[in-house]
């Protein structure tokens, strides 16, 4: 299987009662495997991690931000997974940004994002920890406890 190597931006968005807006999607390859995740996804050619955040911020959650707000990155991981048929390797940037709170708006979306993201929520780090369903990244919880 062919590794596809890429770059990503995700977004940390934290409400004032330090909870965080996650996704809920899949992938169309394996129906019925469900996860909740940050906003973010891969940079197209030439974004700064920071315009990539604030484009996926946009089509994803209906939030337009100006790159600048975001700041520099506030941690930084790689990771592996599988989507659509293909293996991935991603180093991913996440930022932070604090919101008085937002309601969701999935009208930007691609028509992939708008087949694979059917839901959204806000969480605790309390909430992540004590639920059984899947949710990334796993450091989750630790990284939205060093934000309060």
């Amino acid at each position: 299987m062919t590794v596809v190597e890429r770059r990503a931006a995700r977004v940390l968005l934290v409400d004032p009662a330090g909870r965080t807006l996650l996704l809920y999607g899949g992938d169309p390859a394996r129906p019925g495997t469900h996860w909740w995740f940050t906003p973010g996804g891969g940079l197209e050619s030439g974004e700064t991690p920071a315009q990539g955040a604030a484009r996926e911020l946009f089509e994803e959650v209906g939030l337009r931000v100006d790159a600048a707000e975001l700041g520099e990155p506030f941690w930084r991981q790689r990771t592996e997974f599988s989507y659509g048929g293909r293996q991935y390797e991603q180093e991913q940037e996440f930022f932070i940004l604090r919101v008085p709170g937002w309601q969701a708006d999935f009208a930007g979306m691609d028509e992939e994002e708008q087949a694979t993201i059917t839901a959204h929520r806000w969480w605790s780090a309390d909430e992540i920890e004590a639920s059984s369903e899947s949710i990334f990244p796993v450091e989750l919880p630790g990284l939205l406890r060093r934000l309060s």
